[in-house]
C-alpha cells in the first residue's frame, strides 16, 4: 500500500514530463513558419491573385490548376472573383512580382522541407543582387 502513492506520484510526473513540449508550444508561434520577403514591384502592386494567407495556403493547388488549363485545355487566362485577370504563367505572371527565388520561394520550400518541380521546366528567376 506504500508504494501506491509513489508509483501514481511518478505516473503523474511522467505525463506531466512527456506533455510538457506541447504545452510549451502552446501561445507561440513558433511553428508560424518564415515570412518570405515581399518584392517592391509586389508592395506597389498591393494584391496578389488572392489574399496573402490565401496564397500560402493554396499556391501549389492554384499552380497545378494552371499548368493543366495551360497545357491541357489551352486556357490561359484567369479570372479573379473581383474580375481580374491574369496570364496563367508562373514565369511572367507569379515571377513578375516574386523575383528573388531565394528570399521569397526557397525560404519557405526549405522550412517545409519540400523540393518543388517548377523548376524542371521553367527557367530559374534571376536572383536580385
Amino acid at each position: 500500500m506504500n508504494d501506491k502513492i509513489k508509483i501514481i506520484a511518478g505516473l503523474i510526473i511522467f505525463v506531466a514530463i512527456c506533455l510538457s513540449p506541447f504545452f510549451m508550444g502552446l501561445g507561440s508561434d513558433s511553428n508560424k513558419g518564415p515570412d518570405p520577403v515581399i518584392s517592391e514591384t509586389a508592395k506597389k502592386k498591393g494584391k496578389c491573385i488572392l489574399e496573402k494567407t490565401e496564397m500560402a495556403k493554396q499556391h501549389m493547388v492554384i499552380l497545378d490548376q494552371w499548368r493543366n488549363s495551360v497545357v491541357r485545355d489551352a486556357q490561359r487566362v484567369y479570372t479573379t472573383k473581383d474580375g481580374k485577370r491574369f496570364d496563367m504563367s508562373l514565369s511572367n505572371t507569379c515571377l513578375d512580382c516574386h523575383d528573388n527565388k531565394k528570399e521569397f520561394c526557397d525560404r519557405c520550400h526549405d522550412y517545409a522541407s519540400v523540393t518543388p518541380y517548377c523548376w524542371d521546366c521553367h527557367i530559374n528567376p534571376k536572383e536580385v543582387k
